[in-house]
Parts: C-alpha cells; sequence; structure tokens
C-alpha cells in the first residue's frame, strides 16, 4: 500500500461512525455479496468475503516511481462477489451492484520454516470496498474504508473528490476496475473487446499503468 493509500484509508476511517438505522439492500435480498445500505447511505460491512471469488494478491505495489523503502510492504487481496464474477465471465463487465473487496495485511519474512521471501501475517489492517451502483454514484462506483475490526460499524462513501476515482477512471482496464491486475479476467474482458481503449492506447505504447490492484 502506498503512503498515500494509508493516508487515506486512515482519513477515511476517521469518519466511519455507528448508525442505528435499519439497513436495505441495495441489491437483491438473496444474493450473495449484494451490497448493504443503510436508510441514510452508508455502506455495512461486506460479510464472509473470504467465501467469494478470490482475484489477485499482491505485496507493496506502489504508483510511485520511487516505491516504498519499507522492510516489510503490506500485503492485500481482492475478492469479487461471486455472482458479479460470474456475469463478468460471460460478458468480460461488471455488472450493477457488484462489489469488490480488498483487504490489506502486514508481511513478515521470519517465521516457523521460512528463510527467503514474504508470508502474511498478522489481522486485516484495513479493507477498502468498490461497489457499482449506477443510480447511487454519479460516477457508478463508491468507494468505502472500513477498519479490519471484524465488528466495524457502517462507513460513508469515500468523497468524489479523492483521487482514487480520477486514478480508476482514468486506468482502470475495465469500467473503472484495475482488471489489468487480475490475471483470470483480463484475457476474458480482452475476448468480449471491453477493455477501457485509453488502457489499449497506453499499453500499446508500453506505457500501460502498472500500480495496486483493485
Amino acid at each position: 500500500m502506498t503512503r498515500f493509500t494509508l493516508l487515506l484509508v486512515a482519513a477515511t476511517l476517521a469518519m466511519i461512525g455507528a448508525t442505528s438505522t435499519p439497513a436495505i439492500a441495495a441489491g437483491p435480498a438473496n444474493t450473495v455479496g449484494a451490497p448493504v445500505f443503510t436508510a441514510n447511505g452508508r455502506l455495512l460491512p461486506p460479510k464472509d468475503y473470504y467465501h467469494w471469488v478470490f482475484l489477485t494478491s499482491d505485496l507493496g505495489m506502489s504508483y510511485n516511481e520511487n516505491g516504498s523503502d519499507s522492510d516489510h510492504p503490506p500485503f492485500s487481496n481482492v475478492f469479487a462477489a461471486p455472482a458479479a464474477y460470474r456475469t463478468f465471465l460471460k460478458t468480460g463487465t461488471w455488472p450493477n451492484h457488484t462489489v469488490l473487496v480488498k483487504e490489506f495485511r502486514g508481511s513478515a519474512t521470519k517465521g516457523s520454516i521460512n528463510h527467503h521471501g514474504y508470508f502474511q501475517k498478522g489481522p486485516v489492517m484495513s479493507v477498502l470496498v468498490h461497489v457499482k451502483d449506477v443510480k447511487r454514484f454519479k460516477s457508478g462506483w463508491g468507494f468505502y474504508a472500513f477498519s479490519g475490526n471484524p465488528s466495524a460499524k457502517a462507513a460513508t462513501m469515500i468523497p468524489m473528490t479523492a483521487s482514487c476515482y480520477s486514478c480508476h477512471k482514468a486506468h482502470g482496464a475495465v469500467d473503472t476496475t484495475f482488471v489489468q491486475f487480475y490475471p483470470t479476467l483480463l484475457p476474458v474482458a480482452k475476448a468480449h473487446s471491453t477493455i477501457n481503449p485509453a488502457y489499449l492506447k497506453a499499453e500499446t505504447k508500453g506505457k500501460a499503468p502498472s500500480g495496486q490492484s483493485k
């Protein structure tokens, strides 16, 4: 996670608060992984996303050309709601009410019998959630941040002025998402011709953006 991302998550987590308002489902009530919002528009933490479809992991990926000097860069793991994943395989793009979850965990080099390389260690540090809802969000997608606490409360949307929105719009391979970092889905998108033309142009020039997954 870049230093900027850490600061963004920290600032957003500060805005998260509890709510006693009954929740309403934005997607079909019987769909596993559908986003669930409170009556005042906060997103409830996705439940049991470990049972969703795993898309990718990264270790200390960064948009910054100078990278990070951390000896223990964080891992991130990305999961997609099952129904959204199945639709992507059929169409090459994400359906409405898609939920993508990116969790961050610490890394370690020493432990058990390991002598080289990194492995994931410790509890979830934070969670970023990307939700597609074309009626709720002006841009079609909204970002939310949660603490790693299993009892995390509902979160308010990260403001549209945050750079994550413009970055995803400019560099996302498919529908403002970083499918270029999902090795099992990029070929699907190419087969369905749903790749962002701007990304294809950058890739052709050998300047396809690199950075964090999601």
